[in-house]
This record gives C-alpha cells, structure tokens and sequence, in this order.
C-alpha cells in the first residue's frame, strides 16, 4: 500500500473510510476534502431533528474536532476536487492547489435531482441534501404557512411530519399512485398515507405539475389540471442522483453509479470509492444495486478500508434502512424488489405491526412498524423460507 490516501468527500462514507483506515493500524498521510465548511455530519437528522431546530450542527457532528486531531486525519473543508490525474495520480481542489495519492477513494455522495419545469429557480423552491439548504428552508417555512412538497418518498414524509408538527399546511404532489411505492407494498404506503393525512396532510396523487409560479419567489405550483395551490415553500424531493461526475470526467467505469467491484476498487486499481455514489453487483440479489443508505455508507467504507490495508474483502450486505415520522419508526430489513405475497402480523390500530415480504415463500424483506425485535430478527432470518424464519410477533 501506498504512503497517502485522499478521501474526496467528508459525509458518512468518506469520514468511515478515514476511521477505520487508523483503527486498522494505518500510518500514512490521510487527507480527506469536503466540500462544505463543517466537520463531517450525520444527516438523516436534517430532515427530522434538526429541520424542527431540536439540535444544532454540532449535535450532527460525527466525530469531535479533536478526533481528526489525534488520528492525524488532515480534513480540507469547503473546497471541491475539480479534476483528477490519473496517471500522475493528483488530484486538483477548486483552490487550484494539487494534492499526491497513493490511493484515491471517492465518497462523493449523491446530489438532488432537480425539477425541469418552468419557475424551479424562483426564490423557496429548495432541496434538502445538507445543512445548507436546512438554514434556507427553516426560516422560509417559519415564516410561511403554506408548504408543498413534490415528491412522496421518505424525505418528503419526514419533512411533512415536522411541518405539521409546527402547524403549517403541508400539500404534497406525487406522480405514482401512492407515496413510498417504489419501496414498500401497498399495506405498509396505505398505513403511513394514512397517518399522515390524519395528522391534516393532504396528498394529491397521480398528479403532475405544469410549472411553478411566482414573480421572484415561489407563490403557488400549477397542476396539469389547472389549479393552482398555494405555497410558501416548495420542498422539491424526488430523488437524488450519483454525484459520479469525476469519475466519468477520467473515464471510470460509470452505470448510474461509480462501479466497483467487492472490495470497493474502481475500474482504475488505485481508485476506490464507497457509499451512495456506487454501484456494485450483489450476489445476494443477483443484479447491481445502488443504494443509499447510512448501513451502505458505514459498511462499504470499511470494506475499502479493509481492502487498502491489503485484506481480502467482498462486499454484499444485507441492506437496512429507517425512516421516523411523528412517533413512528419505520425499520426496513432486506429489498422488497420482486416480491409475490406479503403478510401483515401484528395491531395496525396500536402502531405496532410488520409486513413481510416472501419470493416464492423465501423472506426477502420486512417493514417493521413500531417493531424493533421484528427487525433486529428479519436482519438474522432474510433468505429462510417463510416456515423456519421465526420471527416474533409484532
């Protein structure tokens, strides 16, 4: 191995990567480069915790200051990498500075995918993928009362739960025929569609937006149908794509995701990269899968690190994910993806349920509801048939 690792992105993956190399007894430089100017930061909190202002950022920090202190982790904030030499194997930051690698691992996240439609620039038409665009959505929906969320996936439930919570009016657009559909069955999207509405959400479904309208800030979004609703804020959250342009940029080999094999390494050997920019094949699921997700973040990065160490490594998790919206905690074990029966065990009425999902009577996933033991089990008993997996009851 090399003398030098440099670490292009500071999130979860990037700063992992960083840890366990020194928890592995690494001794050479390590430089990682984010670019924004905090420390390293958890971020499934903004759109919960933080957006309702429970916690500040430094309640999301990973690590302290003085950890990257004492580990001789040499963190460059604020500055983007613009351009690497993959035969000089350099990288060159926005600062036009040039940094030396023994190894390259890029941990670059992913960014918004963003709307293309006429009035996506006026003023309150916001994303939400870092603390920024927090700092900008949090004053804009204090002030407001009218907030529409385009989009029905886990960041616009979570959004729409904390504006709730503070008393707004929360509208949210969804294309498909519910919210969550791409991920979860119709059992558990009916449940959480109806939680919500409970709570005075008003979901417009199977419903297209023709523009958004405003003079130099957003005042309303125009359905296909004509109407107008009225908006303050526009949360736009219909999904994120692969920041994998550098990549691209050097002619690594990309598929909607930086491609890597299963100890992380690119299509260049001295090229890593680890957590949501990736794609990797999965025997488990037997296709390539990219998933974003804190569990793929934290595990794939130790898995770049065990490889730049000289260890073997193969990586094909079990994937699971979370999502809290009021007093609910949704826990997410396996991929639903091609699932053909799904059961329900346990009291919707008490919150406290889950839902397997069984492939020709095999447990490929589970939602747990308000269900930690079922979780915590369905990670132990995925792949079993449906008869020997013993799960609890809710």
């Amino acid at each position: 191995m090399q003398d030098s690792v440099v670490i292009v992105g500071a999130g979860q993956a990037g700063a992992q990567t960083a840890q366990s190399l020194r928890q592995g007894g690494y001794e050479g430089i390590i430089r990682m480069i984010g670019n924004e100017p905090h420390l390293p930061y958890q971020r499934p909190p903004l759109s919960k915790k933080f957006l309702a202002g429970e916690v500040g950022p430094e309640g999301l920090w990973l690590r302290p200051p003085a950890f990257y202190e004492t580990q001789n982790i040499d963190f460059i904030p604020d500055l983007d990498v613009i351009g690497i030499d993959r035969e000089n194997k350099q990288v060159k930051l926005s600062n036009e500075d040039t940094l030396d690698y023994g190894k390259l691992v890029l941990a670059t996240g992913t960014k918004a995918r963003k709307l293309p439609l006429p009035g996506a620039e006026l003023d309150g038409v916001l994303s939400l993928r870092g603390i920024a665009d927090v700092d900008q959505i949090r004053p804009k929906l204090m002030d407001g009362q009218n907030l529409v969320i385009i989009g029905g996936g886990y960041i616009g439930l979570e959004v729409a739960a904390v504006a709730k919570t503070l008393g707004k009016n929360v509208s949210i657009v969804e294309m498909q025929e519910r919210p969550l559909q791409r991920v979860v069955s119709a059992e558990t999207s009916a449940y959480f569609t109806e939680l919500h509405e409970g709570h005075g959400v008003k979901f417009l479904l199977q419903t297209g937006i023709d523009a958004l309208v405003g003079e130099t800030a957003v005042s309303g979004v125009k359905l296909s149908s004509g109407e107008e609703i009225p908006a303050d804020v526009v949360l736009v959250a219909i999904g994120a794509e692969p920041n994998d342009d550098l990549a691209v940029d050097v002619g690594l080999d990309v598929d909607n995701g930086i491609l890597v094999d299963g100890a992380g390494m690119t299509s260049d050997e001295n090229i890593y990269a680890t957590g949501d920019c990736t794609r990797f094949f999965s025997n488990r699921y037997g296709r390539s899968v990219r998933m974003e997700s804190v569990q793929n973040a934290i595990d794939q990065a130790k898995i770049v690190a065990q490889s730049l160490l000289g260890e073997e490594a193969d990586y094909d998790p079990l994937p699971w994910f979370w999502s809290d919206q009021y007093n609910i905690k949704l826990q997410i074990a396996g991929l639903s993806d091609g699932y053909d029966r799904v059961l329900t065990v346990g009291s919707r009425e008490d919150n406290k349920f889950y839902v397997a999902y069984l492939k020709n009577d095999q447990l490929i996933a589970v939602d747990s509801i308000n269900s930690p033991r079922s979780h915590m089990m369905a990670r132990r008993v995925i792949g079993e048939v449906w008869r020997d997996a013993l799960l609890p009851d809710a």
